[in-house]
């Protein structure tokens, strides 16, 4: 799967005509109607405005109605947990317990390998680890039964399951896998949990799996010490100001700064920012992926703004300087950036626009269209959302 954004695109116009009656009718199906987009939406080498943009232009709004659902779920679960950041924190010191945990109890930590590695002892979940592990992807459908056997038969905790599906899914994103899993568990909506039942793997993969007799028929939500937090109030973003010279920093979370709606000409540079972590050698499918994205990125933007684009490692307290000697040599009065989502990619550029704004930098702190008009309306579930989708859509486009 070649990461780019022209990829992308060709994997959309091959999608369009199967977004509407087709996705309604064979999306839980599997292997069923896939859309393949996920990976290039996840780092916006595609954007969920082209996508909607495209689809409603082959299709009726009623007629692609799930597939816009679904693009829209992503966007629910991002804006959900950027009002709420609290929830990711407490997931990454509980997943650091478990992992000293399994340091500490050998059984345990053996339980999860098998998990992991197909070894299990069930054939749908255990080919299911190993669909993950080489190809980085699972249908929608099935992670949501993985998650279920994972959390409800084998009895592992469910912050592992989700760090698992982050170590290998191309798609992985802090906020839709992390909400997610606690949806299937129990602690999303409160008290009630998602249980696969063999029957509906039965049916929807076409009678190649049926664990009946094996599954979890009654699970009982997983608890926690803390409530959910209220929504914060969401920060304003900035605006460009026009004919402000700006330098774009980018970063794997928006790989497509030419629709950051900043003119050509106030674009005095652009440079990468690669904040993923050093690699041990053996790179991950993710880890992989993302590093052609990059790469694709750089070479189609240095070819688009005719000039090279310098790429920083993220998190080197070297960055800042660096940062500020591109600014005057590029002659831009402001550095601008779409804010990460909640998440690694945030935790890691923070200190770094902390340090810039100490050395009196203008930072321009942005925020694309589609999640300013989204994100106010994650305040609930997502029915709240699901709602303003005709009306949102309708300002948009």
């Amino acid at each position: 799967m070649k990461a780019t954004r022209a990829v992308g695109l060709e994997r959309l116009e091959q999608f369009l005509p199967h977004a509407g009656i087709d996705y309604t009718q064979g999306r839980n199906d599997v292997p069923g109607v896939v859309s393949g987009l996920s990976p290039y939406i996840r780092h916006r080498l595609i954007t969920e405005e082209e996508v909607v943009t495209a689809v409603l232009g082959r299709h009726s709004a009623q007629a692609a109605g799930k597939f816009i659902q679904e693009v829209c779920w992503r966007t629910y679960w991002k804006g959900w947990l950027e009002m709420r950041p609290s929830v990711w924190f407490r997931y990454l010191e509980e997943l650091r317990s478990l992992r000293d945990r399994m340091e500490r109890e050998p059984d345990f930590k053996e339980r999860v390998r098998r998990a992991e590695q197909g070894e299990a002892g069930l054939e749908c979940l255990d080919d299911w680890a190993r669909e993950l592990r080489e190809t980085g992807s699972l249908h929608n459908h099935v992670r949501m039964w993985f998650a279920s056997i994972w959390v409800h038969t084998l009895r592992l905790p469910w912050q592992l399951g989700a760090d698992f599906f982050m170590r290998h899914l191309l798609d992985g994103d802090p906020a839709s896998n992390t909400l997610s899993w606690r949806w299937v568990c129990g602690l999303q909506t409160k008290g009630k949990v998602y249980v696969a039942t063999a029957e509906n793997i039965e049916r929807y993969t076409n009678g190649r799996y049926a664990p009946h007799g094996l599954l979890a028929r009654d699970a009982q939500p997983v608890t926690e010490e803390f409530l959910i937090p209220q929504p914060l109030q969401l920060a304003p973003p900035d605006q460009h100001a026009s004919g402000e010279r700006t330098l774009l920093l980018i970063t794997d979370e928006d790989l497509s700064p030419e629709s950051w709606g900043i003119p050509r000409c106030d674009v005095a540079g652009v440079v990468l920012l690669d904040t993923a972590e050093p690699s041990d050698g053996v790179e991950s499918l993710p880890m992989g992926w993302n590093r052609k994205a990059i790469d694709g990125t750089v070479k189609r933007l240095e070819s688009e703004f005719r000039h090279p684009i310098p790429r920083l490692q993220g998190g080197g307290e070297s960055i800042p300087a660096r940062l500020q000697a591109i600014l005057r040599e590029q002659g831009a009065n402001s550095l601008s950036m779409m804010t990460p989502p909640v998440g690694a990619t945030l935790s890691l550029i923070e200190p770094i626009l902390e340090e810039l704004s100490r050395a009196s930098v203008s930072v321009r702190k942005l925020r694309r269209s589609w999640d300013d008009a989204f994100w106010p309306h994650a305040t609930h579930g997502f029915f709240k959302l699901k709602e303003r989708i005709p009306p949102v859509l309708k300002e948009l486009f």
